[in-house]
């Protein structure tokens, strides 16, 4: 009976060539190597190389050399500089790993179960030889790429790998040189109506990636009809805003001392995490950089929870007031809008709301003066100075509040439907 490496020797360049097949019929990015004769044939040497290595070293359990992996890792480099993406080539490992597997299988089959011992022994060298050899190629792979892509991207990569939850985060912040946390405030920064192609933003938002080092991604606006944004997807309890864009950043919580305000965990019994303080900062820079209303909604995670922590924290950003920097702008939690939350789901609520706002139009700057009153506490004092008008010129604006809505805005029914009113209004959820 042949033994099962002498089978699988004898199969080595049939199985190379299917597996270049297969890399051209299931990954896109390799289907031109149907047209690039040197491509395909430097790939069916390396898969004929790596078979024959297999079979030279696993019957005495010999390890990859170093000149076995530096081999690997040049593979991993070319693939990285032909412009191969991260995923495409996750798909390829995946891809030649499943068949280096199948290939033993079928040369166990052909030797119908015998050889048994040589079936443990390629096996047991496969394990921790591969895994030496992937770690290799994926080293190649990175090293090209920190040279190839600009930082700023490199860094976006992080971030839509940690929010799709991906495992190649953990090798995409070796690119970027940064360290993953356990846990991230999720946090999306709107930018309504943001005009595409504006090339100062993007300046801006580099300057802030740079100066914050964490992982931050641009999501332009998506215009009607049309895809999709990255990052999660999801148009949100405020309904689709097709005009406005997104500046996504994950900031690890364990930064800086602790907020203010914290984030209710959606998972009974659990302690609410606080948000980090490096969150409002960066918040301010980039609406100050920006020199136009934004809003912010936060959400605290741990990693293999960011998808979730993005969809809440999108939300809370669409149902949060646009402000200016100048405003004490801050970032929303879940605790700061849960009321308008409810509110957007119940559309009957909604239409009501939008009437009481209607009523208010005859002014003089009802809403506004409603904002500050409560975002003070319903202080006369401080609300008349934030707003530069006299406090009985306050006082008169309440009484008119009061005349055209039937509702006293200091009591707690008027807080209760006023307060929402201001923050759907501020929100533009009625524009």
């Amino acid at each position: 009976m042949v033994s099962l490496f002498a089978e699988l020797a004898r199969q080595a360049t049939v199985n190379a060539r299917r597996e270049v097949e297969t890399y051209v019929r299931e990954i896109p990015e390799l289907g031109s190597l149907e047209l690039n004769s040197r491509a395909r044939d430097e790939t069916l040497d390396y898969a004929v190389w790596f078979r024959r290595r297999t079979i030279e070293l696993a019957p005495e359990n010999g390890r990859l050399t170093d000149e076995d992996l530096g081999y690997i890792a040049s593979m991993g480099a070319a693939r990285a500089g032909s412009g191969m993406s991260l995923d495409s080539r996750q798909r390829m490992l995946r891809v030649h790993t499943a068949l280096m597997l199948r290939e033993i299988n079928e040369a166990t089959e052909a030797q119908r179960g015998g050889h048994v011992e040589e079936l443990m022994r390629i096996m047991g060298w496969f394990a921790p030889q591969g895994e030496r050899g992937i770690g290799a190629y994926r080293e190649g792979f990175v090293t090209v790429m920190r040279r190839q892509v600009p930082w700023v991207e490199q860094v976006a990569l992080l971030a839509r790998s940690l929010l799709a939850e991906d495992p190649a985060a953990e090798e995409l912040a070796l690119v970027a040189g940064m360290e993953l946390a356990d846990t991230y405030a999720v946090t999306v920064i709107r930018v309504p109506d943001h005009p595409a192609g504006d090339r100062d933003l993007e300046n801006e938002i580099e300057a802030l990636v740079k100066t914050y080092a964490v992982p931050a991604t641009w999501c332009p606006a998506r215009g009607p009809g049309g895809a999709e944004r990255g990052g999660g997807g999801d148009r949100g309890a405020a309904g689709d805003r097709g005009g406005d864009g997104e500046l996504i950043v994950l900031v690890p919580s364990a930064l800086g001392a602790p907020g203010p305000d914290v984030v209710p965990d959606l998972v009974p019994g659990r302690v609410p995490e606080p948000l980090p303080d490096p969150v409002t900062g960066l918040l301010r820079d980039f609406a100050e950089a920006l020199g136009r209303p934004c809003a912010a909604g936060t959400a605290v995670a741990p990693l293999g929870e960011l998808a979730r922590a993005l969809d809440r924290a999108r939300r809370v950003s669409r149902a949060a007031p646009l402000r200016r920097a100048s405003t004490r702008l801050r970032p929303h939690t879940l605790a700061d809008v849960f009321v308008e939350l409810a509110v957007a789901d119940l559309p009957f609520v909604d239409a009501w709301l939008r009437t009481v706002a209607r009523s208010l139009r005859p002014g003089p700057d009802l809403l506004v003066t409603l904002d500050a009153y409560y975002r003070h506490d319903m202080q006369r004092g401080s609300a008349a100075t934030a707003l530069n008008v006299h406090p009985r010129t306050l006082d008169y604006r309440l009484r008119r509040v009061r005349e055209l809505t039937g509702i006293d805005p200091a009591s707690t029914h008027g807080v209760r439907i006023l307060s929402s009113v201001v923050t759907r209004s501020l929100s533009r959820a009625w524009t």
